[in-house]
């Protein structure tokens, strides 16, 4: 009786175990997503703003380069 009532014991506690790995791996999984998106949209903005001076850059050179120099007098 007594080794019946240590297995029942021993399996629970098992069963719970499993069950915590469980949730230990979905919330691993959830983190991981989340910190996947979130350095993706960092990534994506830092493109967009080197981008962005790029552009702005090309503008300027673009301007000072097409008008006619001023000598200063």
């Amino acid at each position: 009786m007594t080794t019946l009532i240590t297995k029942f014991f021993t399996g629970l506690a098992l069963l719970c175990l499993l069950s915590a790995c469980a949730e230990l791996k979905e919330a691993g999984h959830s983190i991981g997503n989340t910190t996947k998106n979130v350095t993706t949209d960092i990534g994506h903005g830092s493109r967009d703003t080197v981008q962005a001076i790029g552009k702005g850059t090309k503008r300027v050179v673009k301007s000072i380069t097409q008008d006619p120099a001023q000598p200063s007098q």
